[in-house]
């Protein structure tokens, strides 16, 4: 097969793990020529010729980048911004990086789960007083057994948290604007429109969707009103998706058992916010996605792009950029 030499431009701001990927795109990539500016005007320069650019474009800087044919985004879920209407509008395909920390989010939600179900939040703050206080009533766990969970998002990180909660004989449904088939583990999967429906009859509801124009705020006073009483709500999504002040209300009135959040609308949550100290809340800062070899699977999906675009070949993790996923 025939490869097309073209230009790659690295844009600025990177991180250290990305110091390294010029010279191993070089390497594996015949025809490739990869530009890493550092100053405003060097990447500005790099981008009037460019066919490629890794990184974040911002309307002037793709302005100037006329040929631009594919635009790989440095994260699976970039910060909100990434797809401002100039992107949208540009015939630039792009790709992100989902399905690159799958096990490490699915494993992080699990422990989330597990810590509502059996009153961690509680026992954790009785410690810190040296409190010995324990509950053997019957609703003091959630039976991972006999429950139901919902997971809104059954893309790869849905998928996989189904499967390990349907180890424990967890009942699973899904939500999903994309997946028709139901993952191993899923009774079902339901389109978006049926989430209402399906909301009071979880025990369980795990978001793991993308902040989007549709998923912003889908978790507000109504949908929180309309889950089970006593129900679970854990975000390992997006923050944006589920709005705070009234998952606080939902907590203070008891409509909720318990809520585990591991992506919040205000990052980093402020110091003085209520949930912090929640006895019925369990806070992670962003951490879900934590765990070894995050890097060099990134790397692997930008070479295997890089290597698909010089070949003239379909891009992997293409984006519809008006739905921002």
């Amino acid at each position: 097969m025939t490869t097309i030499p073209y230009t790659l431009v690295m844009v600025p701001p990177l991180p250290a793990e990305t110091h390294s990927w010029p010279e191993r795109l070089g390497l594996a990539v015949p025809g490739i020529k990869v530009l890493c500016p550092e100053t405003p005007e060097d990447v500005r320069a790099a981008l009037v010729d460019a066919d490629a650019a890794y990184g974040t474009l911002t309307p002037e800087l793709l302005d100037v980048a006329q040929q631009l044919c594919w635009l790989q985004a440095p994260q699976a879920g970039p910060p909100p911004g990434f797809y401002h209407p100039a992107l949208v509008r540009h015939p630039v395909e792009v790709t992100n990086m989902r399905d690159t920390y799958t096990d490490h989010v699915a494993a992080h939600t699990m422990a989330l789960v597990l810590a509502l179900a059996r009153q961690l939040p509680r026992y954790v703050r009785e410690q810190t007083a040296a409190t010995w206080a324990p509950d053997w009533s019957d609703g003091a766990v959630v039976p991972l057994a006999e429950a139901r969970a919902l997971i809104v998002g059954t893309g790869a990180i849905g998928a996989e948290t189904g499967r390990l909660l349907a180890a424990f004989g967890t009942q699973v449904e899904g939500i999903d604007a994309r997946v028709i088939a139901a993952p191993p583990g899923f009774v079902r999967v339901l389109p978006p429109d049926a989430l209402d429906r399906a909301l009071p009859l979880a025990d369980i509801v795990i978001l793991t969707v993308p902040h989007t124009p549709h998923t912003e705020g889908l978790m507000d006073a109504r949908r929180l009103a309309a889950m089970k009483d006593g129900a679970c709500l854990v975000n390992v999504g997006r923050g944006p998706t589920v709005r705070l002040d009234d998952v606080v209300a939902a907590l203070d009135t008891g409509r909720l058992r318990g809520a585990a959040l591991d992506v919040l609308e205000r990052e980093p949550l402020p110091p003085e916010h209520p949930l912090w100290r929640h006895p019925r809340a369990l806070i992670t800062p962003h951490v879900a996605g934590v765990g070894p070899h995050a890097a060099e699977r990134r790397f692997e999906v930008l070479a295997e792009n890089a290597q698909r675009f010089a070949d003239g070949r379909p891009l992997i993790n293409v984006v519809d950029k008006s739905l921002w996923f």
